[in-house]
């Protein structure tokens, strides 16, 4: 309760010394003329009516203020406001929030923008019986007094992945203005919905942020989904087949049975699931093959040769798993199986800038054959692909000469992805 006595005391006294000045110089206009008596009494009227006039206008200032914040003090009583406001953004993206905040209030006018000096300001034209679409006269004393607009400043400053916003907020007027006109609580208004609309759009933004988190926990989810389902397309007849021939071979070749489950043993060993991460590597996927062919081998004997040409420095680059013997298993299956004598497998491996590629050649009957293939598994090989490398991986395949097909990988060396 005491700044506002506090107040209503500071503004009659300003007006009284006001009267009390034009009362010195009313009496020495009018002094011994026929006139002074009327002339004192008219004056006496009009500061009366002067004083009662703003006594009414501090009751309804106090009025409004208590209506708007709730409460009567030194910060809302005045008619020039100061707010420091911190916000969980870096500075760009402060000043452009406090920019698009201030752009945004009702009836802004001439927005000027610093951002090297990170400084915002609007003027906000005040709607008050002034503001009619004649301009009031010159001799209006009360429209003199008039404030038409108020200033709107906005200072950010940087911090430690935070920043400051300092607000300013006040009339546009000379501050002496301040002793005789109050602003019915125009700018508090006007900083309480700066500091709503900073709180809002921090707000929106947090929103944002965390739905995009969300979104990419989501696609990540969805996309280690689809590749375990890829991964989980693998023919188990080749398991089949295997432990077929290895129980016909106990009866008729115990040592090559023993050679066979040896090398599925190997085969199964390489082919556990990778639980702390989704891709193997070139050296990992070839130790898993070449057990896969090492068996084959003694199923087709002389109709299936091999050539390996990797080196060692890119056997620890990364690459889905099952990739690999998935190339080596369409070269044998649409390739050597159906011709006759069968044919040559080879793997090779070069290394080109970041990239490196990994062919599977064979020299089978080629894309001219008969094939029983759906596609599906070369399908799933561009899908696991995209979704592991993005961009930065490719698949081609073509032609080998003079018979038979080659595919090749083309894979980054550091296993990062691209754009999809």
């Amino acid at each position: 309760m005491f700044p506002s006595l506090l107040l209503i005391v500071r503004i009659l006294i300003a007006w009284f010394v006001a009267v009390l000045m034009a009362g010195f110089v009313w009496n020495g206009i009018f002094e011994r003329t026929m006139l002074s008596g009327a002339a004192e009494w008219l004056f006496n009227l009009a500061s009366t009516l002067v004083m009662l006039s703003v006594l009414i206008g501090l009751i309804s200032h106090l009025r409004r203020i208590w209506l708007i914040t709730g409460r009567l003090d030194s910060t809302t009583l005045a008619s020039r406001q100061r707010r420091q406001i911190e916000v969980p953004l870096d500075t760009a993206a402060a000043f452009a929030l406090i920019e698009g905040a201030l752009r945004e209030l009702p009836r802004a006018e001439d927005p000027e923008s610093a951002p090297d000096s990170l400084q915002v300001r609007v003027k906000v034209r005040r709607v008050d019986s002034f503001d009619g679409p004649s301009q009031p006269s010159r001799f209006n004393i009360m429209a003199r007094f008039a404030v038409k607009r108020d200033l709107v400043q906005a200072t950010v400053t940087p911090g430690n992945g935070t920043s400051s916003i300092t607000l300013m907020v006040g009339p546009d007027a000379s501050a002496w203005l301040d002793l005789f006109v109050l602003d019915d609580g125009v700018n508090v208004e006007n900083v309480e919905a700066v500091t709503r609309a900073i709180t809002r759009r921090v707000a929106d933004q947090r929103r944002q942020e965390q739905a995009d988190v969300e979104k990419t926990v989501s696609e990540k989810e969805l996309t280690v989904a689809r590749l375990n389902l890829l991964n989980a397309q693998v023919e188990p007849h080749f398991l089949y087949n295997t432990l077929a021939s290895a129980q016909v071979l106990t009866r008729t070749d115990p040592p090559r049975a023993d050679v066979m489950l040896g090398h599925l043993i190997q085969y199964l060993r390489s082919s556990l699931p990778r639980t702390e991460d989704t891709l193997s590597t070139l050296g990992e996927e070839l130790e898993r093959t070449q057990a896969y062919l090492e068996i084959l081998k003694i199923r087709m004997g002389n109709r299936l040769n091999v050539q390996v040409d990797v080196p060692d420095a890119l056997k620890a680059v990364p690459m889905p798993s099952m990739m690999l013997q998935t190339l080596v298993e369409n070269a044998i299956k649409h390739g050597l199986e159906p011709k006759t004598g069968g044919g040559t497998i080879w793997i090779l491996a070069r290394r080109h800038d970041d990239h490196a590629t990994l062919t599977v050649a064979d020299d089978g009957q080629g894309f001219g054959g008969q094939s029983t293939g759906t596609g599906i598994g070369l399908k799933n090989l561009r899908e696991r692909l995209r979704l592991t490398f993005g961009s930065e991986a490719s698949f081609a395949i073509v032609s080998n000469f003079p018979s038979g097909v080659a595919a090749t990988l083309t894979l980054p060396l550091d296993g990062k992805a691209g754009a999809a």
